[in-house]
């Protein structure tokens, strides 16, 4: 079987999405499976390709706009279809992969009426809501869910969503959960050398890792943490992001009069990422829903457990999947900064509740998300989504 997948967001790029793909087809067994890549262009992306496992080919992928009414989106749809036609031919493949609805599953439509190429889709939640702001969008969306072989959903909040408001067959989705490399990602004692060095001597540390926006909760935490502080006098909040959220949240730190204790790390190596999730206390990914927008899943969630962390998750689209309540972390309404300060506290507050937390969190990425455990489960999913013809 020969795949063809495109994804507008792939490494080198930052991205869950992105990283959730790559690390997942590079991992697909060989044999009589396949995989090319067509993924957005993007800076960096050249040394990347050179030293992939997989074949990568790079176009223009970042729309103005999603849909098609307008002349100059309508002239985009165009020439990208035209060149990823002729990239699928040349391919050979049994079947495409788009990495979500649009304009990937939009343009992998388009093959499929000129080639009759069938095609797969992956939807991460979010977009689904993004899709309802507008008549277009939700037409195109419904029209690509419709002749769509299968959905890939990344949680079971994802899969509520397709069946509930898009009407979308139970039979036809599939669930399939982002991953964690549970041998790269992995505990490390607490070490005073790794803490001097990241600036956390002295501090419990609670460590927030995602792109800074308003879903993702960083501000309520900095709003929680006159109240934490209150009840933990050394606590440290570590940020590792970037994105349009940057000035605002250091804004809201100096007005909350915590400016002190808040550090921006912007974006590690993957070797520093590690560390930053060893070497913390506790790491909580605060989200919520912001008008349309909400976390799909949340993968630092996971990775933060495989590195043996307790975690808090807000109780807000998919994140709540990731954890087990009260056993691997605590899942809190993260809509004010009180229930925030609540958790944060509970756990900073508790050094033989989070050590037994980290532990189980260990064991629970290791048997729920470990790519051991996913990769079969893609594979078999995959095999069975090409029909006979």
């Amino acid at each position: 079987m020969k795949i063809l997948l495109v994804s507008q967001v792939f490494p080198p790029r930052t991205g869950g999405s992105g990283r959730w793909l790559w690390e997942l087809y590079r991992r697909l067994p060989g044999g009589n499976t396949m995989v090319e890549v067509i993924a957005g262009a993007t800076v960096r992306s050249a040394e990347f390709d050179r030293s992939a496992s997989l074949p990568i080919a790079r176009m223009p992928l970042d729309f103005a706009s999603w849909g098609i009414s307008s002349v100059s989106s309508g002239l985009q749809y165009g020439r990208t279809f035209v060149s990823l036609k002729h990239l699928a031919a040349r391919s050979k493949a049994d079947v495409i992969h788009c990495g979500k609805l649009l304009p990937e599953g939009l343009l992998a439509l388009m093959v499929k009426a000129w080639r009759r190429t069938p095609f797969c889709c992956f939807v991460h939640g979010e977009e689904l809501a993004l899709a309802r702001t507008t008549r277009e969008l939700t037409y195109l969306s419904k029209k690509v869910l419709r002749h769509a072989e299968m959905i890939v959903a990344n949680s079971r909040h994802s899969k509520g969503l397709l069946t509930d408001a898009w009407e979308v067959p139970e039979d036809k989705i599939a669930v399939l959960h982002p991953g964690v490399d549970t041998r790269t990602f992995v505990p490390r004692p607490m070490s005073d050398q790794a803490r001097d060095r990241l600036g956390w001597s002295n501090h419990r540390v609670v460590l927030t890792v995602g792109a800074l926006q308003n879903r993702k909760g960083q501000d309520m935490m900095i709003r929680a943490l006159p109240t934490i502080r209150a009840r933990c006098s050394d606590v440290l909040y570590a940020v590792v992001g970037e994105g349009w959220e940057r000035n605002r949240l250091e804004h809201l730190a100096s007005q909350c009069g915590v400016a002190d204790i808040v550090q921006f790390r912007g974006t590690p190596d993957d070797d520093g990422l590690i560390e930053c999730y060893q070497q913390c206390d506790v790491f909580a990914l605060p989200n919520r829903q912001v008008g349309w927008d909400f976390e799909g899943f949340g993968i630092a969630l996971i990775e933060a457990q495989a590195c043996g962390r307790p975690v808090i998750a807000g109780r807000s689209g998919g994140a709540p999947e990731t954890v087990l309540p009260e056993e691997s972390g605590l899942v809190a309404s993260c809509e004010t900064p009180d229930a925030v300060a609540e958790a944060a506290i509970t756990l900073l507050d508790a050094p033989e509740r989070r050590a037994r937390m980290g532990e189980t969190a260990r064991r629970w990425a290791v048997e729920q998300f470990d790519w051991n455990v996913l990769v079969p489960q893609a594979s078999s999913l995959f095999g069975a989504s090409v029909r006979p013809s």
